[in-house]
């Protein structure tokens, strides 16, 4: 998508993926530097592991406590390498934009407590959803979310574990699903899918998860994660070149990538 934008914006950029050990992620953000690159985006597992590393971290990077896109900022001969967080805002467009679902108010039962479900929790709880129920592999790691964010969110109701009523939303934050092989992230003997109206799965290749085919099945609202992507890497985009990004041409080409023609 970022390629398809700057070709349409007669920009001389490009975007190329690399695979980083997370060991080597240091010696790759100041190699980064080095090479006058004007930033990147980092992914699972270097998220959280890359807030240490940065000269400077954005508010959206201290709020959520993660890093997904850098900026490299040249100023007297020196380069300062700034983390920012576009996952957050994203979420909660694309929830908007692929569900039609508003947060204020809104009951929600989120899968996963890790970088991604962390950031996904803090942006619900910061829209003031009523209630928010989290459910992980690791309970103690559910936990310990669920404390922080009461402490910062007293005013909505957090728990670990799955709720006994209806939810409005289930959102996926878990890695289950990216293969073929992986069971449901959902426990459905402890929350079938009929007491929810609206299921949203973080991952978007495959399109179609299992949890996402068992949601359809069951009569509820599904989306997967394009929107997501789509739009960190639309305030991605401005925050490396200053400029508006050109949605629809992004959009185009990430719905050609995994779709098909």
């Amino acid at each position: 998508m970022h390629n398809a934008a700057f070709r349409s914006l007669g920009l001389n950029w490009c975007y190329v993926a690399f695979e980083v050990d997370p060991k080597h992620l240091r010696a790759a953000i100041e190699g980064a530097r080095a090479l006058d690159i004007a930033g990147f985006n980092l992914t699972v597992p270097h998220k959280l592991l890359a807030v240490e590393m940065m000269d400077a971290l954005d508010e959206s990077a201290k709020m959520y406590g993660a890093v997904n896109t850098v900026r490299f900022e040249r100023s007297s001969g020196k380069t300062r390498v700034t983390g920012f967080n576009t996952d957050a805002d994203a979420i909660a467009i694309a929830l908007r934009e692929d569900l039609g679902v508003k947060l204020r108010g809104a009951r929600v039962l989120l899968l996963g407590a890790g970088g991604a479900g962390r950031t996904a929790a803090l942006k619900l709880a910061s829209e003031r959803v009523a209630e928010l129920h989290l459910v992980n592999r690791t309970p103690s790691k559910a936990e310990q979310i669920a404390a922080e964010l009461k402490k910062r969110f007293p005013s909505v109701m957090v728990t670990a574990g799955y709720p006994a009523g209806k939810m409005d939303l289930v959102l996926n934050a878990t890695s289950l699903g990216l293969k073929p092989s992986d069971p449901s992230p959902l426990d459905e003997r402890q929350f079938p899918l009929s007491r929810t109206q609206a299921v949203y799965d973080m991952i978007y290749r495959p399109a179609q998860t299992r949890l996402l085919a068992s949601a359809k099945k069951a009569g509820c609202k599904t989306a997967n994660g394009l929107g997501m992507l789509l739009h960190q890497g639309v305030k991605a985009f401005k925050i490396w070149t200053g400029r508006a990004a050109p949605i629809e041409i992004m959009r185009s080409a990430l719905e050609k990538n995994v779709y098909g023609d």
